[in-house]
């Protein structure tokens, strides 16, 4: 790596000296809707580029004769240029390392793309090869909302899948309205690309680079993968979690005991007596016991964790019901009941120990700064096995995963919030805080009565989320109503 300073003139500074690179950051921030003629002087002295190659026009997908090249050189922030170089780019590939002489070349924009023109082979000086290229996770809102920060830079792209589903016949070809859970964006396959007769994953992970088209005076991202390995398969099955977490209340106006509920979502219809589920709780206050790691995960007991056999009652397809208080109350005591809901099982916990396991508790969810969870389960033996359809975490102490060997810890499931497998590398993680696993709630202030809702948009048809869950802090009275808590923002089925 050739070290960066940033060049200033020496009779402003004494003893410094003018870098003769220039980074990305500084190049794309200089372009203001006009051809610019780079030059020694409005780049501050410098002259050249330092930067990596990430295009790879082997899989015939990218624009044709465009070398892609990015950096990291200025406050560590990503940035790329395009370079159009003819068939020429075609002998340059990831991991290049090249320096580029830039004075006196043009930066202008080309049907959407910033490029820098006019350079030619003899500008090039490649320096190395083989050089990694890390990884760079980004999603599809972050592409949106910043465009021009993201052109012509290497991303990845984790669990994408398509709207609509893809048929067992459709191929790579054409384009494609790719979703992560957070956006969607147009995935671009050329009709000539050497992989534009794959069939289309039900969900995978995309390694390629953006490029800008102009539509008006906006930026409209396109995001094209370079060859057929970009495109790592990560499910060619639909799996359809028939009970979601929509969210819950942890700490009510008042006394917490016999007052806690958990509001679940429906995407399918149930009858719980044909199939039981069970929604299990964890408390992970320094003082819950069995204390450490826990050996047992969600079966562990006593006053770590807490479980509801939901064995009875139905919930129809896209509706709400609850589990938690017998109180029924929205808001804690004297406030409105909301016994009308669709209560599958409900009970004084604060007096009553748990169906199978868990301690009588005075609080369900936990209010002492340490992690608890909330898991749904399509079985009501939960046992150290026991997988979980969805599962959500509040905060991050406690003992919570131990690599051991043995390994211990509460299992996750495949959710917009959590993976199974670590979505790059695909490596095993089944556990909360293992791996990427390490998104979670935020605790609120204590005693105020905050509802958690968690809105969302999760596709039955798609068989994913299409708009990721999020932390929604609706604060309730005592006069509050049930709309406010399954009104606009909640989590939704279509």
């Amino acid at each position: 790596m050739i070290p960066f300073i940033w060049g200033c003139k020496k009779n402003n500074y004494p003893g410094g000296e003018i870098s003769p690179f220039i980074a990305l950051y500084d190049i794309r921030t200089m372009y203001k809707g006009q051809d610019l003629v780079l030059t020694e002087e409005n780049m501050f002295g410098s002259r050249q580029l330092a930067v990596v190659v990430v295009s790879d026009h082997s899989g015939s997908n990218l624009p044709a004769g465009l070398l892609v090249v990015q950096d990291k050189r200025r406050l560590e922030k990503l940035r790329g240029i395009s370079i159009p170089l003819g068939a020429a780019a075609g002998s340059f590939v990831p991991g290049d390392s090249l320096l580029i002489n830039v004075a006196g070349k043009t930066l202008t924009r080309k049907e959407g793309i910033l490029q820098i023109a006019n350079i030619t082979e003899g500008d090039i000086t490649r320096v190395a090869t083989h050089v990694e290229i890390p990884l760079n996770k980004v999603t599809t809102s972050q592409m949106l909302a910043n465009p021009g920060d993201y052109e012509s830079t290497l991303s990845a792209i984790v669990k994408g899948g398509f709207d609509p589903l893809p048929s067992p016949k459709d191929v790579m070809s054409g384009d494609k309205t790719l979703n992560d859970g957070f956006g969607n964006i147009t995935l671009h396959t050329e009709a000539g690309a050497k992989f534009s007769g794959d069939s289309v994953p039900v969900l995978a992970n995309y390694y390629g680079i953006v490029f800008n088209k102009l539509i008006g005076d906006s930026l409209a991202p396109q995001f094209r993968i370079r060859t057929g390995a970009d495109k790592v398969t990560l499910s060619s099955v639909i799996e359809i979690p028939p009970v979601v977490i929509a969210g819950f209340i942890s700490d009510v106006k008042g006394t917490d005991a016999n007052n806690e509920y958990i509001q679940l979502l429906a995407t399918q219809d149930i009858n719980f007596a044909e199939t039981p589920f069970a929604v299990v709780t964890t408390n992970n206050a320094n003082a819950s016991t069995p204390t450490g790691f826990p050996t047992n995960g969600w079966a562990a007991g006593d006053i770590r964790t807490y479980k509801f056999n939901l064995t009875s009652g139905r919930a129809s397809k896209g509706t709400f019901f609850y589990v938690g208080a017998g109180s029924k109350l929205i808001n804690g005591d004297n406030s409105t009941s909301i016994a009308t809901s669709n209560w599958i099982r409900s009970f004084n916990y604060s007096t009553t120990a748990g169906d199978g396991f868990g301690t009588k508790t005075t609080n369900l969810l936990a209010n002492s700064g340490n992690a608890f969870g909330i898991a749904v389960f399509d079985h009501s033996n939960v046992t150290v096995n026991s997988k979980p359809v969805d599962v959500i975490f509040t905060a991050t102490g406690g003992s919570l995963f131990t690599a051991g060997p043995p390994a211990k810890g509460y299992k996750i499931a495949n959710t917009d919030w959590y993976d199974v497998k670590n979505p790059i590398t695909l490596a095993d993680q089944p556990y909360y805080r293992q791996g990427t696993n390490t998104l979670n709630l935020a605790y609120n202030t204590a005693d105020v009565g905050y509802f958690i809702m968690l809105g969302g948009v999760y596709n039955t048809e798609l068989g994913r989320w299409t708009t990721a869950r999020a932390q929604n802090n609706v604060t309730l009275t005592k006069t509050s109503t049930l709309v406010e808590i399954e009104g606009t923002g909640a989590t939704t089925v279509k």
